[in-house]
């Protein structure tokens, strides 16, 4: 799948950005069909897998970075060439994206098919007329990426869950971080300390001009809200908004006999205990440890898992 809003807060960051995904794979590879990275000057995010492959691939796209937009299509081998083992084959669709050319790619024109990025990136024959048609019938169905006739099909990212991250300290930083090159999330943090969202990844919404519990009440109803901000109280009163509102999620950062404490006050605040009950506190995975990024893996995991049930892959449309 194809993560559009990543991209275009990469291009909006860098200036010029190239796209590397693997449109096909035969044999034993290390990453799928599908699997995609992004590189640009002093910078890269994602992996087709690491190792010769990625080395020589990333490489290329620098190259083709030095001559503004532009696309390439490689066929590579797995085998001595590479001095890889693995033995398959890999096709890698690498394209040179600035803002200008996305604007007039994305921007200013509708999809033809639903939820699908349809565009030739090798010679000149049209898209077939099989694929087309069942791409138009695919309708809420998501597809495979695939690469036909020169044109590759990709399935653009849908239902990206909001998550808010109330507190941008040590723990909100590295959940940010953590979630920020997942495309099943859109995050969001809020903190009233500018200098504390400076350093966060490009894809990352930020709010500090408002109050917490203003964007909380701006939220979503299927959003996940995490409260980890410096100031007891005020996580208090946000645990007090979000279960006054629908929410698919919400999480406080805090020990048991904080949490202890909150339940009490909630209750006198006129919640029921099931309701209560719905907040998760402490967050993350305790196994796992509690330095901050140990605590965000278990909460990224913990969301991932809620995201398990996803529709089956619609076979190929060739």
């Amino acid at each position: 799948m194809i993560d559009l809003p990543q991209l275009t807060g990469q291009l909006e960051a860098y200036g010029r950005v190239a796209r590397i995904v693997i449109a096909g794979h035969n044999g034993s590879t290390p990453r799928e069909t599908g699997a995609a990275m992004c590189v640009w000057d002093g910078g890269q995010s994602g992996t087709i897998g690491g190792g010769r492959l990625e080395f020589e691939a990333v490489k290329r796209a620098r190259e083709m970075l030095d001559h503004g937009p532009g696309t390439e299509v490689r066929r590579q081998a797995l085998g001595p060439a590479l001095a890889q083992c693995c033995g398959g084959s890999v096709t890698l669709v690498t394209e040179v994206w600035n803002v200008d050319c996305y604007r007039a790619e994305i921007d200013t024109k509708p999809f033809e098919f639903q939820g699908v990025f349809v565009r030739r990136v090798e010679g000149d024959r049209p898209l077939p007329d099989k694929a087309r048609r069942r791409l138009q019938a695919s309708g809420d169905d998501p597809i495979p990426t695939q690469l036909i006739d020169g044109w590759l099909i990709e399935q653009v990212w849908r239902d990206r869950q909001p998550v808010f991250i109330y507190g941008a300290g040590h723990v909100g930083n590295a959940l940010a971080r953590v979630l920020a090159p997942l495309p099943q999330f859109e995050v969001h943090v809020a903190d009233v300390r500018p200098p504390m969202l400076e350093d966060l990844p490009g894809t990352v919404l930020r709010s500090s001009d408002i109050l917490p519990i203003e964007v909380m009440a701006k939220a979503p109803p299927e959003a996940a809200h995490f409260i980890m901000t410096p100031e007891h109280e005020y996580d208090l009163a946000l645990c007090h908004q979000v279960l006054q509102r629908p929410f698919a999620y919400a999480g406080l950062i805090g020990s048991a006999t904080k949490w202890a404490r909150f339940r009490k006050r909630l209750a006198a605040m006129g919640h029921t205990q099931a309701e209560i009950g719905q907040i998760e506190c402490p967050i993350g995975d305790p196994a796992l440890g509690k330095r901050p990024y140990e605590i965000a893996i278990g909460v990224a995991a913990g969301l991932l898992a809620r995201r398990r049930a996803r529709p089956a892959i619609r076979e190929d449309v060739a």
